[in-house]
This record gives C-alpha cells, sequence and structure tokens, in this order.
C-alpha cells in the first residue's frame, strides 16, 4: 500500500513496532509531528482531494480507548465494548459517516497495542463472556499488510478465551489469520450490500465474490465467521437484488456453522449527512428523501420496514432465526 508520506509522533518514534511498520513502507517521505492532531484535524482540508492520496499518521492513543458500544449494536445483550485502533477507512464506500465525521481522509494508525489490551482487560473485569468489537472507525483488516493489528489481537484474544473479539471488515486481508491455529473467541465478520449498491457506493472494496472466497477459506480452517448485511438502501428492484445475493453468499457457506447474520439499516447523524452532502453534491445517493429524528437521518420509514421485512424473509430461508439479530 502507498502512501503520500508518513507521519510519526515524536513519543512513539522509537518504539519497535513504529520501525516495524516503517519497514513495511520503505521509501516513502517521513515527517516527525509532535501530535497527530495537528495533522489530522487541521482547518481547510478537503477530504475528497486527500483520499485520492493519504498520508499515514503514526500515534499513540490517548485517554479512553476501549468505550461501551451502544444498545443494540452487537450480537449479544450482554456486556460489550468496542475499540479504535485507527481511524478512517482504505476504502472509499459513499454511505460511511467517518467522511462526515473527519475533516481528514489521512489515516491514523494507533501503535500502543499493549495499552489497549491492558484497557480491554480492565474493561472486562468481573464481567461474564464481554464482546469487543473492532472496525467502528476503520476497517480490521484492511491494512494488515502494514499494521499488523489482527496479528497482535487475535492471538492476545485466544489467550484470553472468556472474552469475545470481533472484526467487522469488507477486506480480504486474512493471510495472517490462516497462517494461525483458529480461535473460537475471534469472529470475522463480513459487510456485503448487493451487486448494485456495491458497484454504485462502495468504491475500492473487494468484490462479493473475493469477499467470498476469503469466508470460505476462514470458515474450512476453523474461524467462526458473521456475515454483516448493511446497511439495508432502498432501491427499486430490491427484492431480485437480495434474492441475487443471499443465494450468491449461501451458495458458498455453511449456513449451520455461521456465527451470527445481522442487518442494518441506514443511519447517519445529521451533521455528518450534511458534510458528506457538502463534498459530494452531485451524488444521488444524498439527493434522495429522508426523514430525521433525534438528530439522525433515515430513510422513509414506509420503505424502511418494506426493505427490512423482505429481506429478513428472506434470510430465513437460508438461516437459523436463532442465528440472527438486527442491528439497532
Amino acid at each position: 500500500m502507498k502512501f503520500s508520506c508518513v507521519y510519526i509522533e515524536e513519543e512513539v518514534r522509537t518504539a519497535d513496532r513504529v520501525g516495524e511498520i516503517l519497514e513495511r513502507v520503505k521509501d516513502t517521505p517521513l515527517v516527525t509531528i509532535e501530535r497527530f492532531g495537528e495533522v489530522f484535524n487541521r482547518k481547510s482540508q478537503n477530504f475528497r482531494l486527500q483520499k485520492a492520496n493519504p498520508a499515514l499518521i503514526l500515534a499513540r492513543k490517548e485517554g479512553r480507548r476501549v468505550l461501551e458500544a451502544p444498545p443494540g449494536y452487537g450480537f449479544t445483550s450482554g456486556p460489550s465494548f468496542y475499540f479504535s485502533h485507527m481511524l478512517n477507512c482504505v476504502y472509499d464506500c459513499r454511505y460511511c459517516f467517518l467522511q462526515g465525521m473527519y475533516r481528514s481522509s489521512n489515516y491514523v494508525l494507533f501503535c500502543n497495542y499493549e495499552e489497549f489490551s491492558e484497557d480491554i482487560l480492565n474493561s472486562a473485569n468481573c464481567l461474564d463472556n464481554p464482546v469487543f468489537y473492532s472496525g467502528y472507525d476503520c476497517d480490521s483488516l484492511a491494512l494488515e499488510p502494514v499494521s499488523k493489528f489482527v496479528d497482535y489481537f487475535v492471538r492476545w484474544f485466544a489467550l484470553h478465551p472468556g472474552l469475545t473479539l470481533e472484526l467487522r471488515t469488507k477486506s480480504t486481508q486474512v493471510r495472517d489469520l490462516l497462517e494461525i491455529d483458529s480461535a473460537r473467541n475471534c469472529v470475522v465478520a463480513m459487510s456485503f450490500t448487493p451487486q448494485e449498491i456495491h458497484q454504485r457506493w462502495e468504491h475500492r472494496v473487494p468484490s462479493i465474490e473475493k469477499r467470498l472466497d476469503a469466508l470460505v477459506r476462514l470458515q474450512r480452517r476453523g474461524w467462526p465467521v458473521a456475515l454483516r448485511f448493511e446497511p439495508l438502501i432502498y432501491m427499486e428492484g430490491f427484492q431480485h437484488d437480495y434474492e441475487q445475493l443471499f443465494h450468491q453468499v449461501f451458495s458458498r457457506l455453511d449456513a449451520d456453522r455461521l456465527h451470527s447474520v445481522s442487518t442494518g439499516l441506514f443511519r447517519m447523524p445529521k451533521n455528518f449527512y450534511r458534510n458528506i452532502a457538502a463534498i459530494y453534491p452531485d451524488e444521488e445517493l444524498f439527493s434522495r428523501q429522508t426523514t430525521q429524528q433525534n438528530g439522525v437521518v433515515t430513510q422513509p420509514e414506509a420503505r424502511e420496514q418494506e426493505l427490512l421485512d423482505y429481506v429478513q424473509k428472506l434470510l430465513f430461508r437460508y438461516l437459523d432465526k436463532r442465528k440472527y439479530y438486527h442491528c439497532a
């Protein structure tokens, strides 16, 4: 993966992990900075132009590294948390809230993995079977050849079988997982949308077939894999689109061995939605009729319900309902 340059916080400049990362991005210009915010948060940045040639920022995550997950976010009603080792995503999905959340499209990689794992242990203290979700502010696997995030954290979670890790991704970067023994408490959750949505709005994302190839290989090696059908976006002819998608997916994967399957509707904070619409003023997705409630932009309720009802009914032809949840 190519970067326009690598910014390095002075505090982590001599860390072993940073040195290993720099070996993987040789011949990239290096710039030392005091704190990542001076690059990432500066005003008057053009997200759209920067996305074509982003920089990598190596930093230390301070403050709260592990946060409680919102109600209804995951596959359990028990204690759940999320953590972000990275800010921004290598992919360019038009519907992604990150484009409205951050001024910069550069990638911030927090390199203090050991401090993250300490905080995960502290968050899990005295809790029964807590779940930790990775991939909220980034894609868990997409930068793996550079970050080796999965290589570290999957091995770490394997040593703590009372904890569960979900790696949310659209990436096919599964080599590091295939080279180690499967960990029953580490779930690889792949996101899918129908081909029409993928082609129109999921730029740089690997094809559906390539993502399925990666999941098939993981499933055969004993890894728990999960499916996340989200966001559900209303399109004319969505019935055919989801029939085609589910046939494609469930003809390749063993539904009985899936960890879980979920759906999630399109949701975005009003301010983020407005910011993205300003970046892409000609994008049809942001000229559609929407509704707002409690500061969140959604699709019209009647269309949402029609879409969700159909998708769930179709999904249950392939899947045991006990494996399914709808992300609130």
